[in-house]
């Protein structure tokens, strides 16, 4: 009689040390912490390192390794998040604090920082916030406690 284990495929052993790394990724990545488990993170199957992290902005040579967290995530240099003008895709446009991300320059007022879309939320929400009815006994034209103005 033969055991179910016998049945099983056999893996050779390239196949195994290959999932031991793919396992070392999965851990790294699960525990997020310290400069070697990062290091781990970045590396594929075949143990080439993925491309390091660079700015959307068209020219721009700044290296996002060592930048802030943000700066990384929406791969964006500090300088082109502020400027007001950046080239991206061969448009002309700027970063949005709101959305985080590139929009047409059209999409913005003045030199706002913030697409007018996300702005007229963020103002709405702002206006609800004070839209409470007034206290009994203020005095809306003067602020004082008077009901006569």
């Amino acid at each position: 009689m033969e055991s179910i284990k016998d049945k099983t495929p056999h893996k050779d052993d390239d196949e195994e040390e290959e999932d031991d790394e793919e396992e070392v990724v999965v851990m790294a990545a699960m525990t997020g912490a310290g400069a070697d488990q990062d290091q781990e993170k970045k590396k594929r199957k075949g143990g080439a390192a993925v491309s390091q992290p660079s700015c959307q902005a068209e020219r721009c040579k700044a290296d996002l390794s060592e930048a802030k967290r943000y700066h990384r995530r929406h791969k964006v240099c500090e300088s082109h998040s502020k400027s007001p003008v950046v080239i991206v895709s061969g448009l002309r446009q700027r970063f949005c604090q709101q959305c985080s991300r590139f929009h047409e320059l059209a999409e913005f007022d003045d030199t706002k920082r913030s697409c007018r879309r996300r702005l007229a939320g963020h103002n709405e929400r702002r206006r609800k916030a004070q839209a409470h009815p007034p206290v009994a006994g203020w005095c809306l034209i003067c602020g004082g406690v008077s009901d006569l103005c």
